[in-house]
């Protein structure tokens, strides 16, 4: 796993225009948690959406900030398997999103992130270059979140995975 972290953080590091970081010993990473979430019908999927991590053992480094001490670029990596469920007929999929990626955070709000393996993503109607859904995008790409929450997905290589198909 760590030859892969590292590899993944260079290929990262090279897709955003950086060096790699020099410091990615497992010293200075941090847990970096997510919740469960509820999305109504229509907003991702026709019908509503419950999500909660059955697997998350994600943590975060954060590789430069600005000079106020703002984060400027943080890597994530570890494994993160989330429950998605149909809350109307109780279909549920286990969604593996143990991708690794360096996210920058820019100053107006938006985001680049640049990443490697399956990563979760929730598309709004209209708010990116995939239809609104709910989706584990898996390969090598990048995704250029707008300040506004638009998402372009740049696939170098990969593929999407509907998680809406998967429970409907």
């Amino acid at each position: 796993m760590r030859r892969t972290a590292l590899t993944t953080l260079t290929l990262a590091a090279a897709l955003l225009g950086t060096q790699p970081a020099t410091a990615v010993a497992e010293d200075g990473w941090e847990p970096a948690p997510s919740t469960p979430w509820d999305v109504a019908a229509g907003v991702r999927c026709d019908f509503p959406v419950h999500g909660e991590p059955v697997v998350d053992e994600v943590v975060r480094r954060v590789l430069s900030t600005y000079p106020d001490g703002s984060e400027r670029r943080v890597a994530y990596k570890g494994d993160l398997v989330i429950r998605v469920t149909n809350t109307e007929t109780g279909a549920a999929h286990d969604a593996d999103a143990s991708g690794s990626a360096v996210v920058e955070y820019r100053r107006d709000g938006s985001q680049l992130w640049a990443v490697h393996g399956p990563v979760f993503v929730g598309v709004g109607a209209g708010q990116g270059t995939l239809p609104r859904g709910l989706y584990i995008v898996d390969g090598v790409y990048t995704m250029d979140i707008s300040a506004t929450g638009y998402k372009a997905v740049h696939l170098v290589r990969g593929a999407t995975d509907d998680l809406c198909a998967r429970i409907d």
